[in-house]
């Protein structure tokens, strides 16, 4: 039986009895009531007005008129009230003896004759009482049976119901929980056991399927698939850094909760959609993808994101995903992965290490100027003559002036680079003079190490559009290390030739070269190849390169250890 027919039955059946013993209560009263309204309405009035009517005889006889007229009112009362066997003929009898005496009120012979009528009437109504209330106490004793018998109908239903409903549904409730907790313990060989025709037998069959489908499912591969992939989710989402995948088709396969955030969508909303088509509602989302499309030589600036109630810098790297299938002899392409690298703290270190330089850098070179001047002052004949040793040291300050206004001119340069406050003045220039202006700065330098600087430009070379100060300042650069680097009396070529729409500088020398390890790091700040003479800042070749590509050139090196360099640049040719 099911357990709802079970719980219908019992309950209804309670509810049922539960009628019958409000109808047998309700009725057991009414009986009574009834018994007792018959006995106050058929019996007691005539006591009362029999004790009224022998009050009448008994009274002084001070006013016989009112005395007869008040046992005559209560004598027709009790004509009207008859209900008794005999009472009837009881008060025909008392009603002639009382007209009797109204004629002859003192005859007592009468008055006798009359109470004895009363008295007569009066023991018919006490039996009549007597045995109504027999009848009452016997209703109101069949009335307390019948409530016994239907309160303990209910009491032994109600009782059913208490023993065992709740055993009923608890017991089965209570084998399931346990045995759903040993399937979430993973133990997917559990089983219900109870098998009844009824709701629970039905569960306990859908449970135990469920449970062999569970360990059919766990001993497959596709669990420990499924196991990885919540594993890999969770490992996503425990990252602080944005990150999202893309198929190879451009559909995002999942996004982290930091990315969400930035990004300012729902996950429902991100994934599954084409990148692009969400790039076309939201801006950030096009700037993610948008590096998927650039040319990988182009630089790519750290993203400003307003992130965290602050604003943010975030370094955008994508990585490739590529399988080799089985069998195959060639890796295909997946999708990508976007990392945004969290580098806001980096950043504001990188500001104020900045702004640092730039004060401190503007701070010295006055003084070192005045140092400078100081020495010149020193070297003429009027404030005095000097030894030769004098003359060493004041030589050995001189230089030592020289490189420190130099390193205080590169820091500057670079705290103007990294501030956004570098002005380039764009002007269609010769490259002749650019060249020429650059070799006779380290003419000086080259002889003294006996190094010959051969330029070796192309007749009829167009204008170049390009800071003509800046653009030198890097060639300088270029011949001074490679003096530096190259060996005594040894040749430098300074090369400018077109090259489709651009015009190429190249400045070749002999010297040991670069190991291939350290040639995409020159152009690093503060990176000196290991194992070199570290006589600057490592600023120079950082700066050269700022410089060039805020002219939307190209800056670039060749070199092979041990047998020289070549250091170029390309900016665009007027046409």
């Amino acid at each position: 039986m099911k357990i709802k027919t079970k719980l219908n039955l019992g309950v209804g059946l309670l509810f049922l009895m539960i009628i019958v013993l409000s109808l047998v209560s309700a009725y057991s009263v009414f009986l009574i009531k009834i018994d007792t309204q018959n006995i106050l309405k058929a019996n007691y009035n005539t006591l009362e007005y029999s004790r009224n009517m022998l009050l009448a005889l008994e009274k002084s006889n001070v006013d016989k008129k009112i005395d007869i007229a008040f046992f005559e009112k209560n004598l027709k009362s009790q004509l009207t009230n008859a209900t008794e066997i005999g009472e009837k003929n009881a008060n025909i009898n008392l009603e002639k003896k009382f007209n009797k005496l109204k004629n002859d009120f003192d005859n007592d012979t009468i008055k006798n004759q009359i109470r004895q009528d009363i008295f007569e009437i009066m023991k018919l109504n006490m039996n009549a009482i007597k045995l109504k209330s027999n009848v009452a106490t016997h209703t109101a004793e069949t009335a307390n049976l019948w409530i016994a018998i239907t309160g303990t109908l209910c009491f032994l239903i109600a009782f059913n119901l208490l023993v065992n409903l709740p055993n009923n549904i608890a017991n089965p409730i209570k084998e399931l929980t346990n045995s759903i907790k040993e399937i979430a313990n993973k133990n997917y060989s559990q089983r219900v056991h109870f098998l009844n025709h009824n709701e629970f037998g039905d569960l306990a069959k859908s449970f135990n399927s469920m449970a062999e489908k569970l360990q059919e499912y766990s001993n497959s591969n596709l669990h420990k698939l499924s196991f990885e992939k919540r594993r890999l989710e969770t490992l996503i989402n425990n990252m602080h850094d944005p990150i999202i995948g893309l198929d190879d088709k451009g559909s995002i396969l999942f996004v982290n909760n930091e990315a969400l955030k930035i990004i300012g969508l729902k996950l429902e909303e991100v994934v599954g959609h084409l990148a692009t088509t969400l790039a076309l509602k939201n801006d950030l989302m096009k700037s993610l993808i948008v590096s998927t499309f650039q040319d990988d030589k182009k630089k790519v600036e750290p993203m400003k994101i307003f992130a965290d109630n602050i604003e943010s810098y975030f370094e955008k790297e994508i990585v490739n995903i590529t399988v080799k299938p089985t069998g195959e002899d060639h890796s295909i392409d997946i999708g990508d992965v976007i990392i945004l690298r969290n580098i806001t703290v980096f950043k504001e270190l990188d500001f104020a290490k900045t702004n640092f330089i730039a004060t401190v850098s503007h701070e010295l070179k006055t003084p070192i100027s005045s140092i400078k001047m100081s020495l010149q002052l020193l070297e003429k004949e009027v404030t005095g003559i000097m030894n030769e040793d004098q003359k060493q040291l004041i030589t050995s300050i001189k230089e030592d002036s020289e490189r420190l206004l130099k390193i205080t001119g590169e820091l500057l340069d670079l705290s103007q680079v990294e501030t956004g406050k570098l002005h380039l003045t764009i002007d269609n220039t010769s490259p002749y003079e650019i060249i020429d202006y650059s070799v006779d700065a380290v003419k000086v330098k080259a002889e003294q190490k006996g190094i010959q600087i051969i330029i070796d430009a192309d007749k009829n070379l167009p204008l170049v559009k390009a800071d003509s100060d800046k653009t030198s300042w890097v060639l300088i650069n270029f011949l001074t290390n490679a003096i530096t680097y190259s060996s005594e009396n040894s040749k430098i070529s300074v090369k400018v030739r077109k090259e489709n729409s651009t015009i190429v500088f190249e400045v070749i020398d002999k010297g040991k070269g670069i190991d291939s390890h350290y040639k995409n790091k020159v152009f690093d700040k503060y990176f000196q190849i290991p194992g070199s003479h570290k006589l600057g800042t490592g600023l120079g070749l950082a700066i050269s390169k700022e410089f060039i590509e805020a002219q939307n050139g190209v800056i670039g090196v060749k070199s092979e250890l041990g047998l020289g360099s070549t250091f170029s640049i390309q900016l665009n040719a007027v046409t």
